[in-house]
Order: C-alpha cells, then structure tokens, then sequence
C-alpha cells in the first residue's frame, strides 16, 4: 500500500482572503495522506512584542482553519518567531492550531512540550513529525519553566585567518554536542514507536541562495542517523538544496509557500522598526523585494519553489519503508499564491534552479522526471 507525504516551507498567513492563497495548490496537497507546513510567526490576539528580532507581529488566528482547509494535517512550530508575542502568543497558536484540527509539534509551555512529536494515524500506520529551531533567538527557546520551542543551539566562531585587520573573517559554526545529542535521543525514542519519523529543522542563512552554513548538513545527517526518514527545512524564506543520505532525503530549505504579509513593508513616513529592517535587508542580503509585491517582502529568487513529496510503501512488519523521494516545482504568482507546475517550460525553469542551487551548495542530487513530478536519485 502507498502512503504520501507532502510538506512545504513556511507558513506567513497574514492577509485578508486567507483560503485564497492556497487555492492553486489545493489539489495538490489534497493527494497526500500526511501534509506537513511550518507556522512562522504566532497567531494570536496579543499585542505584545516580546522578541528583538525582526518584527513580526502575530496573525489573526481564523488564518489557521484555512490552513487546516487546505489539506494540512501537522503544523511545527518550532522557529524564531515563535515568541514574538510572549507566552500568550505560543499557548493561542497552538490553542487555535488544534480547534482548526491541525497537530501542533516542536512549541509548548515547557520543553518537554515542545519536544513532544506530533503523531498522526493513517490506516494503522503512525506518523511522527518533530520540530527545532536551529536558529535562535535565545528568547524563542523554551524552558522547564518557560514557553517556547524545541531547539538545537547553534555555535558561531569567527576568525581572522589572513593579514588583514578588520577584514572580513571565515565563519564557523556547528550544534552544541549536548543540544544535537538531545535532538537524536528525541528522534530515536520516536523511530522506536512510530513507522515513520520525519524531523523539521528551522536552520540556515535567510534570504541567500544556495550557501549551506557549515552546521546544516551535519544537524541534518544526525537526524537522520537517529531514525528519521525525511529532513524538512525552512527559514532562510529561500529555497536550498535537495540532498540523499543514506538513501534518505534532506530538503536543506523548502524556502516559502504561502508568505503573505505586510508586516515587513515599511509604510510612508515610516520610521520605526520596519523601516530599520527595510534598510538593513538591503545592506546584509542585497536585494529588496518588488514593490508591485509589497505583500511578499522576499527575495524575487523566492518566488521558486516547491512541495516536497516522499512515498513510502508498508512492508510486512507494519512499518514502512521509502519508495521515493520528490518535489513537485511550484511558481508564486504574483497574488502570492504558489502554483504547481507540471513537466512544461515554467516547470523545467523552476527546476532548473532547484538543481542548480544544489550543485553550488556542494550536493550530487539527480533531479529526473517522472510523469508531472521530480524524483530525487543520489
């Protein structure tokens, strides 16, 4: 028996016409059993702004029943928005979440709720999705006493390695041992109960294409050494390469989906925080988004993207082993919804970039065509 899971980028739901965003790739996602998306930033009533990180205020929470009405089936939670809008801000995501009839992973209001997998039964065959924020910041992590996010703390060292005072220096960075050790436990413990086990990582450097900072590929690996059978990753709001380890996929980055939002686009005469962010995006990425767009405020480049899809097939044992692994490429018009794309020229071009991208990060991935989807060989 087939058995299909889909996942995507992330999730900004942040205008009017929520469903309408999703309208295009409805379909799509309709086919599979187990839908997987990321919910950047909170969906609450508060109006607090806890974090210092770029503003991102909450959403309105109806936004997560179409979300819900699309054809997804698990949300993670865990990134760097996570706490912009405080406690309240992650207990009314997950609270409206759930009433939406979505399975919420990798938030709570202590660690170990936010280690807790969601796990998802489809015809005897049990999901489980886990989630972790690889990114900071500090006050998104969660406590024994403190809501927030599952995590994997992330080292940077910089170093001057030529003669060149206050010249730009190498950057290293690679998982605190403990904290990656904690991620595989989780992930083993889950391997030991559920069929599939699938591990969604916030992680890389936003808004630059195809750069794999040097801790990316080993989180990933470890996930997948622990058990997992898929890596999904999101935040840089740009798709990443595609890689095969051990016969098992890591999506680097899913880049955006539906990310709508006028929260990052500076008003006139705007002098606050968004305006600061406005400027400071130009000066640290290089780019600035298009103004015919000022509800997507990305990188144009973004606008590639795709869902991932892994099919597995149910051995004897009443687990389930991987079949395959693909993207369907999708394009974002210009409303800001994404449309899946079959093997035509609009197709072929996003694909294109998907592998082209995954050549300059280092990757071998084969990207080979099969009916109106891409399977992954490596």
């Amino acid at each position: 028996m087939s058995f299909t899971i889909m996942a995507v980028g992330d999730l900004v739901v942040d205008e009017p016409g929520p469903a309408s965003f999703f309208a295009p790739a409805r379909e799509t996602l309709g086919r599979g059993d187990v839908v997987i998306g990321h919910i950047e930033v909170p969906h609450s009533t508060s109006t607090a702004q806890v974090s210092t990180d770029v503003p991102a205020p909450p959403a309105d929470p109806a936004a997560l029943s179409a979300v819900a009405e699309a054809g997804f089936h698990v949300v993670t939670l865990a990134g760097n928005h996570v706490y912009d809008a405080g406690d309240q801000g992650v207990a009314d995501t997950i609270k409206y979440a759930t009433e939406a009839g979505l399975t919420t992973t990798g938030a709570g209001m202590t660690l170990d709720e936010a280690r807790r997998p969601a796990v998802v039964e489809r015809d005897g065959l049990r999901v489980g999705v886990l989630s972790y924020n690889c990114v900071g910041p500090r006050e998104s992590w969660a406590t024994s006493r403190k809501p927030g996010c599952a995590y994997v703390k992330v080292l940077t060292h910089y170093e001057l390695d030529h003669a060149s005072p206050g010249g730009p220096p190498a950057v290293y960075t690679f998982a605190d041992p403990a904290s990656l050790e904690r991620m595989a436990e989780d992930v083993a413990a889950l391997a030991a109960e559920a069929d599939i086990v699938t591990v969604s990582l916030h992680k890389g450097v936003g808004h630059t294409p195809a750069v794999l900072a040097m801790y990316e590929r080993p989180v990933a690996h470890a996930a997948i050494d622990a058990g997992a059978h898929a890596v999904f990753a999101h935040h840089a709001h740009i798709m990443r390469g595609v890689e095969m380890y051990r016969g098992r996929p890591i999506y680097h980055g899913l880049g955006n989906f539906v990310t709508v939002t006028h929260a990052l686009t500076p008003a006139t005469g705007d002098a606050g925080e968004r305006a600061a962010w406005a400027r400071r995006r130009v000066e640290l990425y290089g780019f600035a988004p298009d103004p015919d767009m000022p509800h997507y405020p990305f990188h144009p480049e973004s606008r590639n993207t795709a869902i991932a899809v892994c099919r597995f097939d149910r051995n004897g044992l009443g687990s389930a082993g991987l079949v395959s692994a693909g993207i369907v490429p999708c394009w974002i018009d210009d409303a800001g919804r994404p449309v899946p794309l079959g093997d035509d020229e609009e197709g072929r071009r996003v694909v294109a970039y998907i592998e082209r991208i995954t050549r300059q990060a280092g990757l071998t991935t084969e990207f080979c065509w099969e009916g109106d989807e891409v399977v992954l060989r490596g």
